[in-house]
């Protein structure tokens, strides 16, 4: 594992292609995987699985970008994007959940949808109902 900093507070920490790594990643940028781990994956940033990469175990990040394969239990904060080469086998916790054609899914997905309304919501007193002041049909005399 390598730990770069490219310019002002951008750290990223790169899993190389052909590096097995057993255990966890706990960092607070950027992780992208090119390689292979077994283990865990904590960070408030971006989780960025390359083509060659593969993740079993966790992931908890604010993004997830992949076009490699995960094998985990995926929560993200902000959403999971999943590139035409990916595979992700496993749970998604996220509220978006973007998807190329290509991509392969199989589990459990949770946006934090637990029921829908039924009913169109009530206005407040002080709005007015839109569909009341419909503009009525005028008709055009030529002269």
């Amino acid at each position: 594992m390598k730990n770069n900093s490219f310019g002002g507070d951008d750290n990223i920490t790169l899993l190389a292609k052909g590096v097995v790594l057993k255990g966890e990643i706990h960092v607070e940028g950027t992780v992208r995987i090119d390689g292979r781990l077994d283990g865990d994956i904590q960070t408030n940033g971006q989780v960025i699985i390359g083509e060659d990469g593969l993740v079993q175990g966790t992931i908890m990040a604010g993004t997830v970008i992949s076009s490699g394969r995960i094998k985990a239990k995926v929560t993200a904060n902000e959403r999971v994007q999943l590139m035409k080469t990916a595979t992700l086998i496993g749970e998604i916790m996220t509220p978006i959940l973007i998807m190329e054609e290509g991509a392969k899914l199989q589990g459990v997905t949770d946006m934090g949808v637990s029921a829908w309304v039924e009913e169109p919501p009530k206005l407040l007193s002080n709005v007015s109902d839109m569909s009341s002041h419909r503009a009525k049909q005028v008709e055009v005399l030529d002269k």
